[in-house]
């Protein structure tokens, strides 16, 4: 039977009766997990057998866990990581390397909670306009360097058993607005956007999963490329991204109209999964009632991406952190 062509989220630290019997009916393709879903281990563990009890299947389940501001496990129990690119910075020539080694040892810890999916690597180039909400999740302003500490984000992150979700697909940097709170503008011509945004998005095709940008390119459309049939096509023609395509959160403000009419535009335009966060669940079930199951290419694709879970290497990581710390100018993570 196809999935549910959902990811969606729970209220708090365990599935209420009501939310198990929901998303034994939806079905959705995966969940994810926010700070209010965090408390101990076990009881994260717990969670996690939750969800997958409840749809009767090894549903992926992701999180937030770039580092900085955006990361939903902490100190103490957890590792506190710094924003992305002042440990770049600090590695210099090592930055792969570390890159590498930071998202090895994340992934271990979601791995050990049950959590099998990571947002990121985040290839947005950062440029001078790009706002403050995201430069610092930035990997750099050069598209090629950008590309190649992607590349070791992902790499780290599949070695320790976690799917990557490629964001923001097709490129943030240059927006001068939080898509959280109001819909970015891009204005610049198509080959400023291919030569630089879009160039990492497409050394990164390969990877099982991308989570796209809300934000209009107005060269392209005048619609936000989460629900834009023009960008979608870009997406998968001119970038070549083949994986399963997820929106970012749709209770964002850059998105306007109802989470129902957002969701089949997103469903419409070529994104195979909506992603909606911080929902009710009476907005959890209109949601997934209009998205519906997953077509047979999503449903495909979705396969595809399960597939791509891999068993995690054996490492030491005791001496990863050593090393890592090392490489990066002996910064520690709060624990």
């Amino acid at each position: 039977m196809r999935f549910g062509a959902t990811i969606l989220d729970a209220a708090g630290h365990r599935l209420s009766a009501d939310e198990k019997r929901f998303f034994a009916d939806a079905d959705p393709f995966g969940f994810i997990l926010f700070a209010r879903n965090i408390d101990t281990p076990d009881q994260v563990r717990a969670l996690c057998a939750d969800m997958r009890d409840a749809v009767g299947r090894d549903a992926p389940i992701t999180i937030d866990q770039e580092g900085g501001r955006v990361q939903r496990l902490r100190a103490p129990t957890w590792r506190n990581w710094p924003a992305p690119l002042p440990h770049i910075e600090a590695a210099g020539d090592r930055a792969p390397e570390a890159m590498y080694l930071r998202y090895r040892l994340i992934a271990h810890e979601l791995h050990t909670l049950g959590i099998d999916s990571n947002c990121a690597p985040l290839v947005d180039v950062a440029g001078p306009q790009t706002h403050e909400f995201l430069l610092d999740r930035c990997y750099g302003t050069d598209p090629d360097r950008v590309a190649e500490l992607g590349r070791a984000v992902a790499d780290g992150l599949l070695d320790g058993g976690v799917l990557p979700v490629l964001k923001h697909i097709p490129g943030h940097g240059r927006a001068q607005a939080d898509s959280h709170l109001d819909l970015p503008v891009v204005e610049d011509d198509l080959a400023a956007l291919t030569a630089c945004d879009f160039a990492p998005f497409k050394a990164l095709n390969d990877l099982p999963m991308g989570m796209t940008a809300h934000l209009v390119y107005s060269a392209i459309d005048d619609k936000p490329a989460t629900v834009s049939p023009k960008m979608m096509r870009l997406i998968r023609d001119e970038i070549g991204f083949a994986g399963l395509i997820m929106t970012d959160d749709i209770s964002m403000k850059a998105l306007s109209g109802s989470l129902t009419g957002i969701t089949r535009a997103s469903l419409e335009a070529g994104c195979d999964i909506v992603l909606l966060c911080n929902a009710s669940l009476e907005e959890r079930r209109a949601v997934a009632d209009a998205a519906g199951r997953l077509d047979d290419a999503g449903q495909a694709r979705a396969e595809a991406t399960l597939a791509a879970r891999k068993t995690p290497t054996e490492v030491d990581i005791s001496a990863l952190e050593a090393k890592l710390s090392a490489m990066s100018g002996g910064i520690t993570y709060g624990r």
